[in-house]
């Protein structure tokens, strides 16, 4: 398959450039059969977020896809969850994610554990790679996207994965709805 272009970022292959993505997310990209499909950008890091991406390097916001780590508690137990929506919604944490993960309550993980355990950088906490207990969580509005843009692992960079794979990342659940 072809690398995308997008916008003004030049697509490399994912694979043969470790250095633009974060140690777990490589890892995971080496184990995973569909990594030959993906591809990295390099950009600026102060351009991390979405939005600042998009305008940056004119990229079409519709194919962002944006990554949002929540947790939640049922009796005693902690239950974590990497969520994936697109990049122009939000993810339904108040009401799909707190019956998805069967919790009373949910909030978003705080940035210095989210860090920690990911082994990303915040601002590039992508659903690759994650720790084995994290559930990952795909809103199906994102398997439609063409080339969708998300995380590394790193702000420094950028994944191009054609969203029909979304769906296959090690560990995904596609739920209808999860973006609002």
């Amino acid at each position: 398959m072809p690398l995308p272009r997008l916008g003004t970022l030049e697509s490399l292959p994912a694979l043969a450039h470790p250095e633009l993505l974060a140690p777990p997310v490589h890892a995971a990209l080496s184990a995973w059969p569909a990594a030959t499909d993906v591809a990295v950008v390099e950009i600026d890091p102060e351009y991390a977020d979405t939005a600042a991406m998009s305008e940056r390097y004119d990229v079409p916001m519709e194919w962002g896809a944006n990554c949002v780590v929540v947790m939640g508690r049922r009796e005693g137990q902690e239950r974590v969850a990497a969520c994936l929506v697109r990049a122009d919604t939000r993810a339904d944490v108040n009401n799909l994610v707190k019956r998805t993960l069967d919790v009373r309550k949910c909030s978003f993980l705080s940035m210095d554990r989210a860090v920690e355990e990911s082994g990303m950088e915040y601002g590039g906490i992508t659903p690759l790679g994650l720790p084995g207990d994290w559930r990952v969580l795909v809103d199906d509005a994102c398997l439609a996207i063409e080339a969708s843009v998300i995380g590394s692992g790193v702000r420094r960079s950028k994944l191009v994965v054609p969203g029909h794979l979304l769906g296959d990342l090690p560990g995904a659940e596609v739920l209808a709805g999860l973006g609002r």
